[in-house]
């Protein structure tokens, strides 16, 4: 159902957005007698429209005519005909780099401090690119900013490495984080009683786990839940994040048990920990662009304030990238992590003498962990080597794993791993079943985060040092053969 409505929801969205910026342009068009002219793919007649937009022939209302024939036209172009919109933005309406040479000389000529600073203002003026100018033009139209930040997710799905879509993305990077900066944001709840077309776009944004249909949708706004959505001013309908919480009794250990539509409802009035489950940022034409660690302050303090009776924050996290990180160990590394007992189990469950081949065959079958035998077998080898991937890092010095990066970084503590939290295929394909909680201790996050970017130290529950210190001493075999780090 997610699907079905996701793409109802996306066309219905951009017939919208075509429909007003086309009343935009026609009205505005007929009040200071302009003709429009639907250019289709043309490159000349794209490149004629955007230079008109440029001009500041006829005032606002002729500005902001054409403004709206040029984003429409853009909203009706196929696939190839956008590729050649942006190209065009990207390669002609680029900054001149003789005039900005010409800047750069000006200034060093500059003899005293009245001509120094003219020709700082030079400068400032010819590192602008044309572009930009034009850009900043849809700010004033209807969605005009959504229309952006869709237009960079545009391109963002074809940058590759050309650097003058490159350049292009910086542009936009620069306006929309300028835009978006939180200061602007409004946190808002969300409940059943919101408005129909926003919990349809719950549906449609939900990025982590699935929302099925209403029933599923109404069970995660019920009583004992709470779900927050950011919002921006020029966009009051489009969420750009949200967060939905699950109301409970000590740390959750099971999103199938979070989830469950026939479970008996929780009095939220005896709850004393908020589970942030499920996180998704809205849009990606916003990629870059951080909100979740301001949601989830935002959250934990109207929670604070609200429900005095809520004395710890935690989340019950995915760990998208370990399974990926099992299967590139080699032997000798996978074997260096476990014990000889457990080497000897996994390869008689598994019916090869290799353990990478007897691990990747017992957790390629679908129910293995309905089997008792097989599920007592992996449970502790799987918990202390998860426990170990997270203290491996990236080149940089940060964790492989993007949702540690993103909840370490908030300044959060890796409090516990659960066993069978996520049996959805979904989560045995990624992380053989295992979820995590991230505890947000309000007093540590500040020392957390520190910690995390100026040392990349980790911060881990006792539980969790325990279950690091237990794991064989693998680490000198990944270092030896160049496992410690990772892309």
């Amino acid at each position: 159902m997610a699907e079905a409505v996701q793409q109802s929801f996306f066309d219905r969205a951009l017939t919208n957005l075509s429909g007003a910026w086309r009343d935009v342009a026609v009205s505005a068009a007929r009040s200071v007698g302009l003709t429009l002219e639907e250019p289709g793919a043309d490159p000349e007649a794209l490149r004629t429209m955007m230079r008109d937009c440029l001009e500041a022939r006829g005032g606002e209302v002729s500005a902001r005519a054409r403004a709206a024939e040029l984003g429409q036209t853009y909203l009706r172009l196929d696939p190839a005909g956008r590729n050649l919109f942006l190209r065009l933005l990207a390669e002609d309406f680029a900054a001149d780099r003789r005039a900005i040479d010409r800047a750069v000389a000006g200034l060093a000529e500059a003899g005293d401090e009245p001509a120094r600073r003219r020709a700082e203002q030079g400068l400032r003026r010819a590192l602008v690119p044309p572009r930009v100018k034009l850009l900043t033009q849809f700010n004033g139209l209807p969605e005009g900013v959504k229309f952006l930040a869709d237009l960079r997710a545009d391109l963002l799905a074809t940058l590759g490495d050309d650097p003058a879509l490159k350049a292009l993305d910086d542009d936009l990077y620069e306006l929309l984080s300028s835009w978006f900066d939180t200061g602007f944001l409004d946190l808002e709840p969300i409940d059943w009683n919101s408005s129909a077309a926003l919990l349809e776009k719950l549906i449609a944004y939900e990025a982590v786990h699935e929302i099925r249909d209403f029933d599923d949708l109404r069970n995660r706004l019920d009583s004992d839940r709470r779900c927050y959505a950011l919002f921006h001013p020029r966009m009051p309908n489009e969420p750009l994040a949200f967060v939905e919480v699950a109301l409970v009794r000590g740390l959750a250990g099971s999103i199938q048990a979070l989830l469950d539509e026939e479970a008996p409802q929780d009095d939220p009035g005896s709850a004393d920990t908020a589970i942030f489950y499920s996180i998704s940022n809205t849009q990606k034409g916003l990629k870059g662009i951080s909100f979740g660690e301001y949601l989830i302050k935002m959250v934990v303090a109207q929670l604070e304030a609200a429900m005095p009776h809520i004395k710890s924050f935690a989340t019950l996290s995915p760990v998208p990238g370990f399974r990926r990180w099992l299967a590139g160990l080699s032997t000798e590394a996978l074997d260096g992590l476990l014990s000889v007992e457990e080497r000897g189990g996994i390869r008689a469950l598994g019916g090869s003498d290799s353990t990478p081949e007897s691990l990747s065959a017992l957790l390629g079958r679908a129910d293995w962990m309905r089997d008792p035998v097989i599920a007592r077998a992996l449970e502790e080898p799987l918990l202390r080597i998860m426990a170990k991937y997270f203290t491996v890092k990236r080149d940089d010095g940060q964790p492989i794993d993007p949702v540690a990066r993103f909840h370490l970084r908030n300044g959060a503590r890796l409090e516990r791993i659960n066993w069978l939290a996520d049996v959805s295929p979904k989560g045995l394909k990624q992380a053989a079943g295992m979820m995590v909680n991230y505890r947000y201790v309000p007093d540590e996050l500040e020392r957390n985060h520190e910690a995390y970017i100026s040392k990349g130290s980790v911060a881990m529950s006792a539980e969790l040092r325990s279950l690091v210190r237990k794991s064989r001493d693998g680490g000198s075999t990944l270092r030896r053969l160049g496992l410690g780090t990772g892309r």
